[in-house]
């Protein structure tokens, strides 16, 4: 079987370009299991609490439950199965009745055999889901959360990334160059070298989400807010001024003067000539991404 398309085949409910990570997530979160443990049954009641940690960092704004992935991903074939106390099959996706039923989860065995024989397999199909739902800011601490380990296990380069999709490799040359090598929310501006460090080019609506590879659709940011922005920390009004989440917490002065003290501050425009960020991406990153309310600037 061709796990690569398989996973890319993982049925997500979709609403107007709406964030679903859910079934993304426990695969990512059973691949670093099956790396510390060889792939052995996972019960909820031990999952539960790191799957919801997963989903409230990673997930979209609203609201959501660990127990629907874990149900749900078992409508998609050779991928994952469910069983009870009682025998094979979900008891659903309410978390009572997995708690109840001793509700145990595992990789399909058809998938177990596959990640065994080939070493690098847990690793390309990571890096698939990671790059298929996810900034890439955000992957080293989804990594981390999920327990998996990809720096030591390259993968072969041609096999790397399976979709016929690329990033568009000049998109944060034009970028920063827009905005002049400088964060468009603090006005960072680091050298070394004559090389710009610390900044990035920022999507504002995701690349796993049609978000295109052009300036309207980016924002040169310091390596600290893009990671913010990415977050839902931070995100951006229809007339381009910053918001800040009102469940974001510092105390700190730092916190104040790197955060709190953006709230409603304009972002720099691009160089004259070139397009700013755009009102629909803007719009999209508000719905999917930024963590509301916000903030009274």
């Amino acid at each position: 079987m061709d796990w690569a398309k398989r996973f890319a085949q993982i049925r997500r409910w979709t609403r107007q370009g709406e964030r679903a990570p859910h079934k993304p997530l426990l695969l990512l979160y059973a691949l670093g299991r099956f790396q510390r443990d060889g792939g052995l049954p996972i019960p909820f009641s031990a999952a539960e609490a790191e799957l919801d940690l997963l989903l409230k960092e990673f997930g979209p704004p609203r609201k959501t439950s660990p127990g629907y992935p874990f149900h749900h991903l078992t409508n998609d074939d050779n991928l994952w199965l469910v069983e009870t106390a009682h025998g094979r099959g979900s008891p659903g996706s309410e978390l009572g009745r997995l708690r109840e039923t001793g509700a145990t989860g595992r990789l399909h065995p058809d998938l177990l055999r596959a990640l065994t024989d080939d070493s690098h397999l847990v690793v390309r199909l990571a890096r698939q889901l990671l790059d298929a739902n996810f900034e890439p800011s955000l992957h080293p601490d989804i990594c981390r959360l999920a327990g998996l380990e990809l720096a030591d296990r390259p993968a072969p380069a041609a096999e790397a990334v399976p979709s016929a999709a690329r990033r568009d490799r000049a998109f944060r040359q034009n970028v920063l160059m827009a905005y002049e090598y400088r964060c468009a929310f603090c006005a960072y501006d680091g050298w070394l070298d004559g090389v710009a460090v610390g900044l990035d080019a920022a999507h504002v609506r995701w690349w796993a989400f049609e978000g295109p590879d052009d300036v309207a659709n980016g924002l040169c940011l310091c390596a600290i807010h893009h990671k913010l922005f990415d977050k839902g920390v931070l995100g951006l009004t229809s007339d381009r001024r910053i918001t800040v989440s009102r469940k974001f917490v510092g105390r700190s002065p730092a916190a104040e003067g790197m955060v709190l003290s953006l709230a409603g501050r304009p972002v720099t425009s691009p160089q004259t000539g070139l397009d700013p960020v755009a009102a629909d991406h803007i719009e999209w990153h508000g719905r999917q991404v930024f963590r509301a309310p916000a903030r009274q600037g």
